[in-house]
């Protein structure tokens, strides 16, 4: 009979343990479901696809140029159906979280081997694109450089010749134990 007693106690605390730690598993998911989601979010990479093409570039292209001299210009065409044989298309998307979806395409049309036309959308000049991809820093814009006459005349004086005279008596008389064994 005394020994049942303590395996009735021990089960008893187990059975208290294993309940507890399952009613923090529902909270714990709860949490998970409801305040963690809202503070993480999952990583989104940035999705660049195609031939960014500018407004200079497609100034270089016009009819009678050769497909070797679109090529040079513009690079390889992101579709070059065997179907459609006489077209070309350029097509360039840029997906970044938090902004819109970029989507340019331009097209250039054949006659053989000589541009026929180009179709385009106002593209954007090259300054505009690195403008638009740029991202700036928010603390580089509001970082201070220098301080107002003000300021500096707020600012503590620097200690007198006298009073680091007296440092460095006190520090000179202090023992300190070689770093190294002799």
């Amino acid at each position: 009979m005394p020994l049942l007693l303590p395996l009735r106690t021990a089960a008893l605390l187990t059975s208290l343990a294993a309940v507890g730690l399952l009613s923090a598993c529902t909270t714990v998911s709860r949490f998970m479901s409801d305040g963690l989601t809202q503070v993480i979010t999952p990583y989104r990479i940035e999705i660049v696809q195609g031939n960014v093409i500018t407004s200079e570039q497609i100034a270089l292209i016009k009819p009678g140029r050769s497909r070797a001299e679109v090529r040079d210009a513009l690079g390889s065409p992101l579709i070059a159906d065997p179907f459609h044989a006489q077209r070309w298309d350029y097509v360039f998307t840029l997906r970044r979280p938090g902004t819109e979806v970029q989507k340019r395409t331009v097209v250039v049309f054949f006659d053989g081997d000589v541009v026929k036309s180009v179709e385009a959308a106002e593209l954007p000049s090259e300054r505009e694109f690195i403008a638009s991809i740029t991202r700036a820093r928010a603390e580089e814009s509001t970082r201070k450089l220098s301080l107002t006459d003000e300021e500096r005349a707020a600012l503590p004086l620097p200690a007198t010749p006298a009073a680091s005279a007296v440092a460095g008596e006190t520090a000179s008389r202090r023992s300190y134990p070689p770093l190294e064994a002799l």
